[in-house]
């Protein structure tokens, strides 16, 4: 299994060219340097049924009184995906957005020859890989950089690990890590712990509790405690922050079912470990020499002592040739325990790399003892190789390597492979572990590299099961991920996901077989659908539909892992599945990249990420890109927003105009209609949580929009839970957790998650529709949307509704301003389209850039449902449906 090692994030948000040696400023209490003042820094981790979704949000503020160049940097592991990352300066947001990699490409290239500065990714460190993205910052400006990434935990020695670097580079007002776990099994163990602070300041900045199935942990360091010293200006806060946690496991298994998608763990305990025959290959040539040779010796000599008297081993040594240490498998009996270990210490390095025969000399070795019942029938076998470069005598060519690898050992074991540093080919020593039911792992060569290999080992030294292989009924489940294991190991987790075929189904039914060390064993969970789904709704701070998005994550994995050794008309089928997932949950895999478009001198720039490959080592990647033309919006003309408040910004007077609309909830009233284009915009009105027969104190809000071209037959429906869109019969449906951009002849329709949909029509028709989210068990408030029209010039002459009628120049006069019965509200009489109407003086709020605080706008106030500003009366404008 692999490593759990989640999430790994380094922050760093700098200014300037260089990382260090920015000016002090020792008199501020707030270090600022060089202008660049980072006042909040959190790190939200929501982490539901192991998949883990976590927001990095870093804000900041330009003190100086010049453009800054900011820039920020998150490390995250090389396991987890990028889906978001957004980029908002003065309250103008830019989004990314994702798109593949290959389509990309030229649009990056031509960016680049432009003069254009991209983002990069890059491969840092054993678990990491650094996103970097950099803007400039005008004087007094603020920026905040938002980035979200997902992961599904894995289980490593009886716990999950949340591993989080921690790195600010300064002090931070507002410095904090939030955790919150929520897990249907119950937590059974939580703990956190900090190498950068002692164990006094940490508890006191510290919380952490459990009951049940929810876990938390925050840490919120104040200002002083961030402090190197009493009067320093430099932060502590550099190092390892670690929490860990592990599930209650009353049952080996644990199913759970939302919307049709299902996720099965398996993880028994208690049972009596397999006894395993173990060949260990160990490259000695001449590039082994020194440290690397020693602190394998080291490893290997760890390894002996825990060695199990069941089990049974040997050594294969390769350099320009192979020697063994006996001629076949002996059992770890304490004497030849004890001679293995002199054998260990005599190793010498030699010579060149012979890969190819050192393996195959193991894996005969291996199926020998099997045929020969040298080991116990009921016993596993394991092929260990670790080498630090590259074959160069005997057979050299890595494909035909991996084809006599994969003939010799037929699918009988697993291979797993040790890559010792970076001077090797570690793209084939990896696809050559896949393809034989294993995985590759890099040895860093650094003092721990001794650890590192026993660390690679105590993963595979208890098997409990093998031949493992998970059963679903038959004809009920479609994509299920991978579902045989050659092994089980202690410790470890298996996972699998898939979709029902039916989701009204009542009863479901798992069963997980495979060997024991003493008999076979078969555990069948069965489950409940609608207790289950019912069970699952108390998840009032856990994202979205999260299982679905384990199954894609976990489905993305397992393609890119089979590609690796696919050829053809499979490979290619292998990778349009991964790519289609990847677009359609918005991952940034190995096969797709981000972009986010930012301004640059007023111009559009692009900020571009992809996700590097492990065998890139830690060269820099400049990343290709999905080039997004989306501009954030000018000021609005005409919109409607809360209460519903109708707001008509008259750029001639400088001024703007407003009105209400009562009307009952389920109401459906015409916005935009304009037969020439054919553009119709409806929203039906809904109500807050008051006593509805009380029209006179409840609020009400348009809760669903229905934007339409009948010329184009597209539709798009939004509500403030999701956005469904038709082209003709076809239909597609987001939720407000997604990042997408849908773009099909001239329409663009880009979701920027939980704020706002941008809706263009080619150049001249442009909408937006802003979220407005609460808390879902406020009494009275509810969520609802506000409609924005940021460009109408291309509609036509003939446009009417509400807000359509406007779109036309009109001229308005005010007088005889005074006060009225309120001070603060003067009133005054305003002459509009023949009419003399009594206003009042007031302001309404414009969430187009700010979605939670908005930007106040004064206008003068129309009475009476906007009596005799609007043409005819209110009620005209009423239809019978959203369409």
């Amino acid at each position: 299994m692999a490593s759990a090692w989640w999430p790994c994030l380094i922050l760093a948000l700098l200014s300037g060219s260089v990382a260090f040696g920015f000016p002090r400023s020792p008199s501020r209490l707030l270090e600022v340097v060089d202008g660049i003042e980072v006042y909040s820094t959190k790190i939200s981790c929501k982490v539901t049924s192991r998949f883990a979704h976590n927001v990095v949000t870093t804000r900041a503020v330009n003190r100086a009184d010049a453009a800054k160049e900011v820039s920020f940097d998150v490390e995250l592991p090389k396991t987890a995906f990028i889906t978001n990352f957004t980029l908002t300066i003065d309250g103008v947001t830019y989004p990314g957005n994702v798109k593949e990699k290959e389509v990309a490409k030229k649009q990056y290239e031509k960016a680049v020859s432009q003069g254009q500065t991209a983002g990069l990714v890059k491969a840092s460190g054993r678990k990491l890989e650094k996103f970097t993205v950099s803007v400039n910052v005008a004087a007094g400006s603020k920026v905040t950089f938002e980035l979200t990434y997902e992961e599904l935990l894995k289980r490593h020695k009886g716990k999950y690990e949340m591993y989080l670097k921690i790195q600010p580079k300064q002090l931070v007002k507002h410095f904090e890590i939030e955790a919150d776990i929520f897990e249907p099994q119950g937590i059974s163990t939580l703990d956190a712990e900090a190498s950068f602070i002692t164990n006094d300041v940490l508890n006191s900045a510290l919380t952490k509790s459990f009951s049940g199935k929810k876990g938390r942990v925050s840490f919120k360091p104040s200002l002083d405690q961030q402090r190197s010293c009493p009067n320093c200006t430099d932060s502590l806060l550099k190092g390892d922050f670690i929490i860990t946690y592990d599930v209650n496991r009353a049952s080996p298994a644990n199913v759970q079912i939302v919307n049709g998608y299902f996720v099965h763990f398996f993880a028994p305990q208690g049972l009596p470990v397999v006894p395993k025959s173990v060949v260990f290959v160990i490259d000695v040539s001449g590039s082994m020499h020194g440290r690397k040779l020693d602190q394998t010796k080291d490893a290997l000599l760890k390894i002996l002592e825990d060695m199990k008297q069941e089990d049974y081993l040997n050594f294969i040594l390769f350099s320009g040739d192979v020697t063994t240490w006996k001629d076949n498998l002996v059992q770890a009996t304490p004497e030849n325990i004890q001679e293995a270990r002199t054998f260990v210490n005599s190793i010498r390095d030699q010579g060149m790399t012979n890969i190819n025969d050192g393996l195959l000399r193991g894996i005969n070795m291996l199926k020998k003892a099997r045929e020969e019942n040298i080991v116990p029938e009921r016993s596993t076998s394991i092929v260990i190789m670790l080498t630090d470069g590259d074959a160069n005598v005997g057979e050299s060519r890595p494909e035909k390597i991996q084809e006599n690898v994969k003939n010799a050992i037929g699918g009988r074991f697993p291979l797993y492979n040790l890559g010792f540093g970076h001077n090797l080919n570690y793209n084939f020593l990896d696809s050559m572990a896949l393809e034989n039911n294993g995985f590759a792992r890099r040895i860093y060569e650094d003092s721990d590299a001794n650890l590192q290999l026993q660390g690679f080992y105590e993963e595979v030294a208890n098997p409990l099961m093998t031949g493992v292989e998970v059963k679903y009924p038959e004809n009920a489940i479609l994509d299920l991920t991978q579902n045989t294991y050659p092994h089980y190991y202690d410790g470890s987790e298996i996972v699998v996901a898939g979709r029902l075929v039916d989701e009204d189904m009542n009863n479901f039914k798992a069963n997980v077989a495979g060997h024991g060390a003493i008999n076979d064993l078969t555990f069948t969970e069965e489950v409940d659908v609608k207790e289950m789904e019912k069970a699952l709704q108390e998840q009032d701070y856990i994202f979205g539909n999260y299982i679905e998005r384990l199954w894609a994550y976990l489905t993305i994995e397992q393609l890119l892992g089979k590609r690796k050794n696919a050829h053809g008309d499979e490979k290619e089928n292998l990778t349009a599945q991964a790519l289609d997932l990847s677009l359609k949950y918005h991952f940034v895999t190995p096969l797709t990249s981000m972009v986010v478009t930012k301004p640059e001198d007023h111009e559009n720039k692009m900020a571009l990420a992809n996700k590097p490959g492990e065998g890139l080592a830690d060269a820099v990647i400049p990343s290709t890109a999905y080039l997004n033309s989306y501009n954030p919006p000018s000021p609005p003309s005409y919109y409607v927003d809360g209460d519903p408040h109708f707001i008509i910004n008259v750029p001639e007077k400088d001024d703007a105009i407003c009105f209400n609309i009562d009307e009952d909830p389920g109401t459906v009233l015409r916005l935009i209609q304009d037969p020439i284009t054919g553009f119709t915009v409806n929203g039906q009105i809904i109500s807050d949580k008051r006593d509805s027969s009380n029209s006179e104190t409840r609020k009400t809000y348009f809760g669903k929009l229905g934007i339409a071209n009948a010329q184009m037959d597209f539709r798009i429906e939004v509500t403030p839970e999701k956005i469904t869109l038709w082209n003709g019969a076809a239909q597609s449906t987001f939720s407000w957790l997604d990042t997408v951009t849908v773009t099909q002849n001239g329409l663009s329709v880009m979701i920027n998650r939980k704020k706002n949909m941008v809706v263009s029509f080619g150049d001249g028709v442009t909408f937006v529709v802003v979220l407005h989210q609460v808390w879902k068990k406020h009494p009275v408030h509810i969520d609802f949307l506000g409609f924005y029209v940021v460009d109408s010039h291309r509609m036509s002459a003939q446009t009417h509704g509400l807000l359509g009628q406007f779109f036309h120049p009109f001229d308005f006069n005010v007088s005889d301003i005074h006060s009225g019965s309120d001070p603060t509200k003067p009133q005054a009489t305003m002459v509009v389209k023949n009419h003399q109407l009594t206003v009042t003086r007031g302001s309404q709020k414009d969430y187009s850039k700010d979605v939670r605080d908005g930007t106040k706008v004064s206008c003068w106030f129309v009475h009476n449902n906007g009596q005799g500003l609007i043409d005819g009366v209110h009620s005209d404008y009423i239809v019978p449906d959203l369409f």
